[in-house]
């Protein structure tokens, strides 16, 4: 697939995200609204209280094959325990009070609010087709690594400069490199 035929298809699943967002706004509460104790070693209480959670029974994924996207197939096919859309995401209900899946789904909203909705999803669409699925994408690879530091009870800190500085040392270049056509996807 081309990077080309992929922002073509862009605008199509921001209105996704966005009708999606609109129809769950009623059920979206605040991170900060689950007292979560370890969050806020990591992250700003502006973002706890900023980022909201809907939980649903099923995570809500876009219709990427519909949209001219069948390279998504098996994306948007599977079963996730959250999804991140902006400074929106949503969890799986029985997951709901799983500090570390929380944790794992702030990363994705830094990294959207850091490179912007057109660009985090160019780079995410990009990195699963460039590593071949979603355990791979660059972006996952991040949200997984900390998560895991997380997990391990590495000593706490603010994490969101150190999301800000992976994303511009690894992600930006990525993103230029696929746009040049230097990256296969």
């Amino acid at each position: 697939m081309s990077m080309q035929h992929l922002l073509t298809r862009l605008p199509q699943v921001r209105e996704w995200i966005e009708a999606t967002l609109a129809q769950h706004q009623a059920q979206a509460r605040s991170v900060a609204s689950y007292g979560f104790l370890r969050l806020p070693q990591f992250y700003s209480a502006d973002t706890l209280a900023s980022t909201v959670v809907v939980e649903v029974p099923r995570v809500p994924l876009p219709p990427l094959a519909e949209l001219g996207l069948p390279e998504f197939a098996a994306f948007q096919n599977d079963d996730y325990a959250g999804i991140t859309y902006l400074n929106t995401y949503f969890v799986n209900a029985k997951d709901a009070r799983d500090e570390s899946l929380h944790f794992h789904e702030l990363v994705h909203v830094i990294q959207w609010q850091h490179l912007g909705p057109d660009r985090f999803l160019a780079a995410y669409a990009a990195g699963y087709l460039a590593a071949g699925g979603y355990w791979d994408n660059p972006l996952e690879v991040m949200a997984y690594g900390l998560q895991d530091d997380f997990d391990e009870g590495k000593p706490p800190g603010n994490v969101e400069p150190i999301i800000r500085r992976q994303l511009d040392e690894h992600i930006t270049p990525f993103l230029e490199r696929v746009m040049k056509g230097d990256v296969a996807t």
